[in-house]
């Protein structure tokens, strides 16, 4: 059999590669990507918790579930930011465990001490 020829990596500005970045493994993505993970996870959790009620309230409407759906939205958004539950970071290590150039970063955009 012949040897196949090696292949080039694209010129940077060429049409074959890509100006958008996001989706390239690094560690910047993979802690973005975490948190995004959690904040759906976390929203996850504040819907079952709704779905849960006892009894219709008073004044419920669809209005009031739309508006509610999207406050727990950024709610969640906010818990994963700011009080993270340790998922994005669980899922983190994980995913770096065997790439040594994606360890390091936390899923809450910090460096590791």
């Amino acid at each position: 059999m012949s040897e196949l020829p090696s292949l080039q990596a694209p010129i940077l500005g060429s049409p074959s590669v890509a100006a958008d970045t996001s989706r390239l493994a690094t560690k910047d993505n993979l802690a973005k990507a975490a948190a995004q993970f959690e904040a759906i996870f976390i929203n996850q959790m504040l819907k079952s918790a709704r779905a849960a009620k006892l009894d219709d309230g008073l004044f419920d409407s669809e209005a009031i579930d739309q508006f509610r759906d999207m406050q727990d939205a950024k709610l969640s958004e906010t818990i994963a930011l700011h009080t993270p539950m340790g998922i994005g970071q669980a899922l983190t290590d994980f995913l770096s465990k065997n790439r040594p150039d994606l360890k390091g970063g936390e899923a809450n955009g910090g460096e590791a001490k």
